[in-house]
């Protein structure tokens, strides 16, 4: 099995040659030097940077991973829109939804329901 170049294992694994520079050099990758100096990069090495966990699976055609089933708790109604907060575990989850969908859902206190959660920016604050 023949060692691999830098940009050969960078198309392999689905990253930039600038990626594997950067792992070489932070030790998530181990590579060797040629007479030329260049980096090469083991077979074996390229399938343990490619193996990873399988990811966990929804069950739903949906492309959001962040799901939190639990019971409606509230749903107040104000004109077209609606706010719905969910009892997910300890958690409440509010979402702002239309009067149409809280309709359509037959959401009210107590139905069982699943608030899906997915955004491109997520905060995270620190506790007091």
């Amino acid at each position: 099995m023949a060692d691999l170049t830098l940009g050969e294992a960078a198309r392999e694994l689905g990253v930039s040659a600038d990626t594997l520079r950067r792992w070489d050099r932070d030790g998530k990758l181990t590579t060797r030097r040629d007479g030329r100096n260049r980096r090469l990069v083991s077979r074996a090495e390229v399938d343990r940077l490619r193996a990873r966990p399988a990811r966990q699976r929804t069950g739903a055609q949906l492309s959001a991973r962040n799901r939190f089933p639990g019971i409606v708790r509230s749903v107040e109604v104000d004109g077209v829109m609606a706010l719905v907060e969910v009892q997910a575990g300890p958690f409440r989850v509010t979402a702002a939804v239309t009067r149409d969908a809280v309709e359509e859902l037959g959401l009210a206190e107590g139905v069982e329901a699943v608030a899906t959660v997915k955004a491109t920016s997520v905060m995270v604050q620190r506790g007091a």
